[in-house]
């Protein structure tokens, strides 16, 4: 239900912002970088012009240098028209809040629920000293059957063999100081 609803919302955010058709002030430009000239220091200009007018004589506002030195100056700088879509931008950035946000909505769900399904563990390993004898104790379920016929069920199988496999590395590497092999 909420991953429908969730769906809906982005719909519609895509579809407003696709709807959008005209360009805002922001979507095209005429970038004019203008390196050191004598006594000046280098200068980036912006205008939003037409691309046929994109040159430093229509960019370059105020023309830092006096009129007989235009012509030079503006032969050093480089113009380029710049063109971009506002309206993508939008539509990725609205897609990827609401990825993160449904997984946040799914992580708190999981921290929620999970100690609700989860059953009180009847064995718990404790951390082995150097007293604690060699043997371990294998993991039997408490019901005396060893199925695994849910998700949970096997996944929780896995994390017990993984936490002995954790606490016979930690005994070895701690306590008897070599490596596993």
């Amino acid at each position: 239900m909420a991953v429908s609803s969730a769906l809906t919302v982005l719909y519609l955010l895509v579809v407003l912002a696709l709807t959008e058709c005209s360009k805002s002030s922001g979507d095209v430009r005429c970038k004019c970088i203008c390196p050191p000239y004598r006594n000046l220091t280098g200068h980036i200009y912006n205008k939003n012009i037409s691309q046929k007018d994109c040159n430093c004589l229509h960019v370059v506002e105020p023309m830092p240098v006096p009129g007989r030195d235009v012509e030079a100056y503006c032969l050093l700088c480089e113009c380029k028209y710049e063109e971009r879509s506002t309206t993508t931008i939008k539509v990725t950035i609205i897609i990827y809040l609401t990825v993160v946000g449904a997984l946040l909505v799914y992580m708190a769900f999981l921290m929620i629920v999970d100690p609700l399904i989860r059953k009180p563990d009847s064995y718990i390993q404790p951390l082995h000293n150097e007293e604690d004898t060699e043997d371990t104790r294998p993991f039997t379920p408490s019901h005396g059957q060893a199925r695994a016929n849910t998700v949970l069920e096997r996944v929780e199988g896995a994390q017990q063999r993984w936490k002995r496999q954790v606490q016979e590395q930690r005994k070895t590497v701690f306590d008897r100081h070599k490596m596993l092999s």
